[in-house]
């Protein structure tokens, strides 16, 4: 066992029903870290061009970081990841809850997943043991019910990250359940799962891992609570959720209405103030985390049963995306998603789609097999059910935006997506250097893994030179700034730490030098990222992605007629050439330059860029 790691990942092989220990490398773990970029470091090999997302070579890992499990504040995270069957080319997701800290407990940093069950299992991973369990009387349960059957099963002090009806049907963008209403929610990983027969990962135990300077651990371990506890935007997300943003999203423009094609709407009917007046509302939060941002909502419909409550993304998404201002609806539709297995972002924009195209008069009521409607509650709630049962026009909803724009012969622009992964609820008009986030993003469309947004809102001065500058600027060499927190956000993925921990990179580096024992600075945390985001692209590019796919769809940036960002769009072309340039990557091929690769270390992906 190494500081900070178990040293080893348990590999699974479902075909043999084989598993082993799979020991991890000191050079690996010094950098890639852990998460997400180690995930992609050993998917790497993995991946030829053609390979099927699908098929049961193609790996699936699970993994968390040397944080996971320690005294740092808000660290119960992990990473699932694997070629995305949405997009083909790299996926992951993230999710926190207890299975991270159970992950981490039962004697491994990770799970190594290939193959396909003959008939349907899950894997039960304790205390360094690992047993293939029959789950054929669990195919066909939703979420809840397969938490609940496998926690009376196994027992209580384990955490349950399972797929339900969206994953076993494979839906391209169906998504991973753990501790009842979390996701590891985008990139289409349940569909990976349900290819592999895969019912559910559960893990527990009380493995522990050591940390090199315990002294030094126990003093930034102080500082990052009295750091997070005085934040304000933390405070806020305390007392108000994630969607404490929407109304004033909506006066920044930020917030996507009507299908990326308005940004004012009647915001306050939608806020976390109209959730609390309407509703009961209860909070809940991650292991070690200090925040607590998860709502839950009591005594809902005629049930009078509590739910997860929805996440600003997913208010939005079914909300003014749709051009519905109905609460009741929405949280039925996130509630649905949950229980299904379903991305609550794609499913959203996927519908906003069907309703934009209605209009338009493409999806007629006798070629849909419904009058669909703008805003209209019951017609949302029927196409998420369509969708997860893959009946009449759910099935083309059920492929996302890109392949429903050519399987309806309409032009890709009006597809609300990057490299086939659906926008999220950050409109790309309203901050530039959130433009240049999307359209080179590693999984596609993402606000998470470069959330520059974040900057320019609260007039942020970050470390590497960052800072809050005109949000409607291309200039003040806005695309390198956005290409910094790219690569740290990615490191925030290795290390595995929530993105809303505010504290600062110089932190960070110390944090890990007091676990691992290993000198990093912000420098090498920063190299770890942009290491991270070339071997994922590396990844994407053998699988055959184009130079032309870094690029916003026109939907979403076309300039809008109102609001904040009225007549603003952003200059692409300046962006994507300062990018590249910062990133060194050729603007003709979008392939990282051998040079950069090699000083990275990155030396055999470079050998299949460009031969020996």
């Amino acid at each position: 066992m190494m500081n900070g790691y178990h040293g080893r990942f348990l590999k699974v092989d479902l075909s043999t029903q084989k598993t082993e220990d799979m020991p991890l490398s000191e050079e690996d773990l010094k950098d890639f870290i852990g998460g997400a970029g180690l995930s992609a470091k050993l998917i790497y090999e993995h991946v030829k061009t053609g390979t099927d997302p699908l098929a049961p070579e193609s790996p699936l890992v699970f993994a968390v970081g040397p944080f996971t499990g320690s005294t740092i504040p808000m660290v119960s995270r992990y990473s699932v990841c694997a070629i995305s069957p949405l997009t083909g080319y790299w996926g992951e997701a993230t999710s926190g809850g207890r299975f991270p800290v159970r992950l981490k407990g039962s004697g491994y940093d990770g799970i190594f997943i290939t193959g396909k069950a003959q008939n349907p299992v899950y894997l039960l991973v304790r205390d360094g043991h690992a047993e293939i369990k029959d789950a054929s009387t669990l195919w066909g349960k939703d979420s809840y019910e397969t938490q609940e059957f496998i926690k009376n099963e196994t027992g209580d002090q384990v955490s349950i990250a399972c797929i339900a009806k969206a994953g076993e049907n494979r839906l391209l963008y169906s998504c991973i359940m753990n501790d009842k209403g979390r996701a590891a929610g985008r990139s289409g990983m349940g569909a990976v799962m349900g290819s592999k027969n895969l019912k559910a990962v559960v893990v527990g135990g009380n493995a522990k891992t050591t940390a090199a300077d315990p002294e030094r651990l126990k003093e930034l371990t102080l500082e990052a609570q009295t750091v997070i506890r005085s934040d304000m935007t933390a405070k806020g997300l305390t007392e108000y959720g994630t969607n404490m943003w929407m109304d004033m999203g909506m006066i920044m423009a930020d917030v996507p209405a009507k299908y990326f094609t308005r940004s004012v709407f009647p915001a306050s009917r939608l806020t976390s103030t109209a959730f609390r007046n309407a509703y009961a509302m209860g909070r809940y939060a991650c292991t070690g985390c200090l925040i607590g941002c998860g709502r839950e909502v009591k005594n809902f419909g005629p049930d009078k049963k509590s739910v997860d409550g929805p996440e600003y993304e997913t208010v939005a998404a079914f909300g003014p995306l749709c051009w519905n201002f109905d609460l009741d609806s929405i949280i039925e539709a996130n509630h649905l998603c949950n229980v299904h297995g379903l991305d609550t972002l794609s499913t959203g924009v996927s519908i906003a789609y069907a309703m934009y195209l209605a209009e338009k008069g493409v999806l007629t009521p006798e070629k849909a097999g419904l009058e669909i409607k703008w805003g209209d509650r019951e017609t949302i709630i029927q196409l998420v059910k369509l969708i997860v049962n893959q009946e009449g026009i759910g099935k083309l909803l059920g492929l996302g935006t890109l392949r429903m724009a050519h399987e309806l012969g309409r032009d890709e622009g009006e597809a609300a997506q990057v490299k086939g992964l659906e926008m999220p609820m950050h409109d790309a008009r309203s901050f530039h250097g959130q433009a240049i986030s999307y359209a080179t993003g590693s999984r596609g469309a993402c606000h998470q893994r470069g959330n520059y947004y974040e900057i320019d809102i609260a007039g942020m001065i970050l470390e590497y030179g960052v800072m809050a500058t005109n949000r409607f600027s291309a200039e003040e060499q806005k695309a390198v700034m956005a290409a910094k927190v790219q690569a740290l956000k990615d490191t925030f993925d290795s290390l595995t730490m929530c993105k809303f921990a505010s504290v600062s990179p110089t932190f960070l580096a110390q944090a890990l030098s007091a676990v691992t024992g290993r000198e990093y600075t912000p420098e090498t945390l920063l190299e770890a990222g942009e290491r991270s985001i070339n071997i994922k692209r590396g990844i994407s590019l053998k699988l055959g992605l184009t130079q032309a796919e870094d690029r916003l769809p026109e939907i979403c940036a076309t300039p809008l007629k109102e609001g904040s960002s009225a007549d603003k769009v952003p200059d692409m072309k300046r962006l994507l050439k300062d990018y590249y340039e910062f990133r060194q990557w050729n603007l003709e091929t979008g392939k990282p330059e051998k040079e950069k690769l090699e000083a990275l270390g990155l030396h055999q992906v470079a050998r299949d860029l460009y031969g020996t």
